[in-house]
């Protein structure tokens, strides 16, 4: 008879706090993967499938209703070599970008104004901002009338004003874009509101020193107001890069009023319109799937040429 002694057996001490402490870290885990389940299955579903899928099929020549075929760089080649589409469409897109540094500086000086103590400023600042809380199909649809050549109000106050009155904005290929820009600077308010809450941020001891060197208010706005705001300028910047990359909703709620969306003669034909019909007008959803790739592409570099250079004027406090 083999006699197994009590010592052999390998029993757990009756105090583990390393034990209980794994034990406790995996039932944490799992019930932190338990609370994230939904969004992580959501964002797999919703979210990293299409990208992979978007990819795969700017290579494919795919139309929906049918299997999509490999094809390689053909939708690529197509795309730059479309003179009177896609390229158009970019140069729509680009020519949207002079409307950026207006609307920034606009926005910082309105908030500047506006961020006077003076009675009834309250009122002011609503007014400012209201513009930029309306829908946009709904403030498009006011600047198709506003706009109109023979009886919108822009005109009539340039001739009440006795200025250049006789502009056809959206039915002119020259001046639809600008039209576009106008009614965008309305709902400027919206970055405003942003400057204005950063300018009654800014450390008022920063003022009193540059009031005791004797600045005037030109120095201080442009040695004090200014960098102390550059982070917020940046914010706005950045989205105004993103935004205008994405310019769609306006152009085709007027233009598709007028009964030609994208008109006249394709002027207003913008890169995210443009691959809007692409995708659900024409199905040619590899064709617009490349479309996507290269608006992703020219905004990430957008953004990063910007980043890039936001190192030498974007300044944070305690940054030395």
């Amino acid at each position: 008879m083999t006699v197994f002694a009590a010592s052999d057996k390998k029993t757990p001490p009756a105090d583990d706090p390393h034990g209980r402490m794994a034990r406790a870290n995996r039932r944490d885990t799992r019930t932190g993967l338990s609370f994230v389940a939904p969004w992580l299955v959501g964002f797999l579903i919703f979210t990293l499938y299409p990208i992979i899928a978007s990819l795969y099929y700017s290579f494919c020549d795919y139309r929906v209703l049918s299997p999509p075929h490999w094809v390689g760089l053909r939708n690529y080649i197509d795309l730059f070599t479309d003179h009177d589409y896609f390229l158009q469409s970019l140069w729509n897109t680009a020519f949207m970008f002079i409307e950026l540094p207006i609307g920034l500086v606009l926005g910082l000086a309105i908030a500047l104004l506006l961020n006077q103590k003076l009675k009834g400023m309250a009122f002011f600042r609503t007014l400012y901002y209201v513009p930029s809380v309306v829908p946009t199909v709904a403030s498009s649809i006011l600047w198709l009338w506003l706009l109109n050549p023979d009886y919108g109000l822009v005109n009539k106050s340039l001739a009440l004003l006795h200025l250049p009155h006789n502009f056809t904005w959206l039915n002119d290929r020259v001046w639809a874009k600008p039209g576009f820009i106008v009614m965008d600077l309305w709902s400027v308010g919206g970055g405003m509101i942003i400057y204005l809450a950063s300018l009654q941020g800014v450390p008022q001891y920063l003022y009193e020193a540059a009031d005791l060197d004797g600045a005037s208010p030109w120095d201080k706005l442009r040695h004090v107001t200014i960098p102390s705001i550059s982070p917020v300028i940046f914010f706005n910047l950045i989205l105004g890069v993103i935004g205008t990359f994405q310019y769609f909703t306006q152009a085709f709620v007027m233009t598709g009023a007028n009964g030609s969306v994208g008109g006249p003669a394709n002027s207003t034909l913008f890169f995210s319109l443009y691959l809007y019909q692409n995708a659900f007008q024409y199905f040619r959803m590899g064709y617009a799937c490349a479309m996507a790739w290269v608006l992703f592409i020219f905004t990430l570099i957008a953004s990063a040429v910007v980043f890039k250079t936001s190192a030498g004027w974007v300044y944070y406090e305690g940054e030395k």
